[in-house]
């Protein structure tokens, strides 16, 4: 039994932050009861968001972040916060078969145009020849994971015997703004760089350790950014013309 249900965007939900708060709990207890009953192997899909704006640099899965449970990405922290917390009661007092991977900065083809993740805002920004919207300085970094790799990580942890939290992401990190210089070298786009105000408790830094998995799944992303990049924007040109290419707002 998989549970990806919740809002992921940070448009979605700031837009939904009660919908995010009730799926990430409510949501996450009705699945586990409906996986206890049918005696089902569950996994939980948590987020990289766990960790917060995380003092502790890179984020193993032992540190226990910082998080502002009270600001506007509180919803979306604090109700996978609780879902991991749920997931782990189940497994310990019912003895529930679960799996929980704390997903990080992923990308590729098939992503929405308009969703506010900024691998999608550069790359439609570039391809519409519109300025690519840069919050903050630039400076603050994201390790970007292409889907196949994210795929193949989540499969392995889900075929696995380990119930602790596993980071899955990319360890590459880079700034912003390195992304963008690399978004507009790719597309060809003449597009400007624009900065915006930094979002409130956007973390500065992103980047996991993925020592557990590559120790307990042999996991180890293949694709690296560049490429990843390029079979994205190829995607992204493929819906030019379409009414849901539109740029981000």
């Amino acid at each position: 039994m998989l549970h990806f249900a919740s809002p992921a965007s940070p448009v979605d939900y700031l837009e939904m932050p009660i919908q995010t708060l009730k799926v990430g709990s409510l949501g996450t207890h009705n699945a586990l009861g409906i996986a206890l009953a049918k005696q089902a192997r569950f996994l939980l899909a948590s987020t990289s968001e766990v960790y917060g704006d995380p003092l502790v640099h890179p984020q193993p899965e032992t540190y226990w972040g910082n998080v502002n449970p009270v600001g506007p990405r509180g919803c979306y922290d604090e109700a996978k916060r609780f879902a991991e917390a749920i997931t782990m009661a189940y497994h310990r007092a019912q003895g529930v078969d679960t799996r929980i991977v704390r997903i990080f900065n992923t990308y590729g083809p098939r992503m929405r145009p308009g969703d506010g993740r900024v691998v999608s805002n550069f790359i439609v920004q570039a391809l519409h020849g519109l300025p690519l919207s840069l919050y903050g300085d630039g400076s603050q970094t994201r390790s970007f994971c292409y889907v196949d790799d994210e795929v193949d990580g989540i499969y392995r942890l889900f075929l696995s015997d380990v119930h602790d939290p596993l980071n899955v992401g990319n360890p590459v990190e880079f700034t912003v703004r390195e992304l963008a210089t690399l978004v507009l070298e790719l597309t060809g786009s003449m597009s400007t760089i624009t900065n915006h105000p930094l979002p409130t408790d956007d973390p500065k830094v992103r980047q996991p350790d993925i020592t557990r998995a590559r120790t307990l799944l042999a996991w180890e992303p293949r694709v690296p950014l560049r490429e990843g990049l390029a079979r994205t924007i190829e995607y992204f040109r493929g819906l030019s013309g379409s009414a849901r290419m539109q740029p981000p707002t």
